[in-house]
């Protein structure tokens, strides 16, 4: 992947299966951005060949493919004042605000509803007032809202203090689908992850297993800094060595 004569991923591999949850870690411009655009069918990759959901890009509807994919992304661009059920409504539409003249069906309503209430949220509360956990919570039944094969997840808990960040993780840890998360902390991963890729210099340098990838050695070698990592009640930590 090149972009203005710079290499942003250089023989990158990568395959996720049905009902796998992918963590995706590295330092900042690593390429994890970059590669999850591709995943979620926002970029076209300038080399090679990105196959998602059984589709070859380039040779599939690029907005029917899209609307396959749930997106999760902390910095989503709400200007106005929208209510959170407006803003899960909006997932519908895959726009930021809800479109005008637009109406959803009976049972897209009551879909809307289903999600509020699954993730503690009152659908009145309006995006400037309300906190960066209803937020997340939020953006997660907006992503959901319409039945998604894959949803990605860009560093979600950005912002989020330490009670916030747990609830928002155990909205995760029950999805059912296919999930990948980019993250820079092994602490923000659910319990839930099954597989991790790590990536430095626009490189994958591990990808497989989450037990078998998030070693100490591996993410000293990823963040180039000595690093032990450790797993708690299903959880990881990393700590500086010694």
């Amino acid at each position: 992947m090149v972009r203005q004569g710079k290499t942003l991923l250089d023989d990158v591999a990568w395959r996720v299966d049905d009902g796998e949850h992918w963590a995706m870690l590295g330092p900042n411009g690593a390429g994890k951005s970059t590669l999850l655009s591709l995943a979620g069918a926002v970029n076209f990759p300038t080399s090679g060949t990105v196959r998602i959901l059984g589709e070859t890009m380039g040779a599939v509807e690029i907005r029917r493919l899209r609307e396959r994919i749930g997106h999760v992304n902390p910095r989503h661009p709400v200007r106005s004042s929208m209510t959170a059920r407006d803003v899960v409504l909006a997932g519908l539409t895959g726009t930021t605000e809800r479109m005008t003249r637009w109406e959803p069906s009976p049972a897209e309503s009551a879909r809307a509803d289903e999600l509020l209430i699954e993730f503690g949220l009152d659908g009145t509360l309006r995006w400037p007032t309300m906190s960066q956990g209803e937020r997340g919570r939020a953006l997660i039944a907006r992503a959901l809202i319409a039945d998604p094969e894959l949803v990605l997840f860009d560093e979600p808990t950005t912002g989020l203090d330490v009670a916030a960040r747990e609830q928002f993780l155990t909205s995760m840890d029950a999805l059912p689908m296919t999930t990948v998360t980019v993250t820079h902390h092994l602490e923000e991963l659910p319990k839930t992850t099954t597989h991790a890729l790590l990536i430095a210099g626009g490189r994958v340098l591990a990808a497989g297993p989450a037990d078998e990838v998030l070693t100490s050695a591996n993410v000293s070698a990823c963040f180039d800094y000595p690093l032990t990592v450790t797993r708690d009640d299903g959880r990881w930590v990393a700590r500086a060595t010694g």
